[in-house]
This record gives structure tokens, C-alpha cells and sequence, in this order.
């Protein structure tokens, strides 16, 4: 359905809601694979915060977002909230993958 289709009815509205959220959930999947990996090319749990590359993730969908018509404040707040998810994902992955070691 396209950004401009106008829905009949809540019911509707709702159905969309929830089509789509099943498209999200599933790239959300996909994406936390790739997190995932990225645990096992970091070398110390200090690498996994990576808080150059999340200034990088956070330009680039605010700048995603003002193309596609959503709202900037929305798609940041978003990202950072699946970002934190995400970090504390691959510190679990990467601390599983690197235990340390015993003294």
C-alpha cells in the first residue's frame, strides 16, 4: 500500500499496521544476524559500542527518513532504541564467543 492510499476504516488502518510489523520483525531478524557477525571480527568487548559507526547509522536514516517522507525525530528515536538493543545483542554474542579467560 502506498504512503498516500487512504484507508475505510480502522480496521484496516490496523491490518496495515500489522503487515507491516510482520515485514519489520522480519528484517529486524535479519539485521540482528548481521550483528551477530560483527561480534566475531571484534576483538574486545570495548569494539562493540562502536559509537562512530552509530553516529554514522543515525545520519544516514535521518537522512533516509527526509527521503522517504518519515519523520526524522521518529526514525532516530527508533534506531537508537533498536541500536542499544542491538549493542547489548552482540556484547552477549561476543562475550560468548571471547569468555574471559580465567586468572
Amino acid at each position: 500500500m502506498a504512503l498516500n492510499t487512504r484507508c475505510t476504516s480502522l480496521d484496516e488502518v490496523r491490518s496495515n499496521i500489522d503487515r507491516i510489523d510482520r515485514q519489520l520483525v522480519a528484517l529486524i531478524a535479519e539485521r540482528g544476524a548481521f550483528v551477530r557477525q560483527a561480534a566475531a571480527f571484534k576483538k574486545t568487548a570495548a569494539e562493540v559500542p562502536a559509537p562512530q559507526r552509530v553516529a554514522q547509522v543515525l545520519a544516514h536514516v535521518r537522512a533516509l527518513a527526509g527521503e522517504s517522507g518519515a519523520d526524522p525525530a521518529v526514525v532516530e528515536a527508533t534506531w537508537r532504541a533498536m541500536i542499544g538493543a542491538f549493542i547489548e545483542a552482540e556484547r552477549v554474542e561476543q562475550a560468548m564467543l571471547r569468555p574471559p579467560s580465567p586468572h
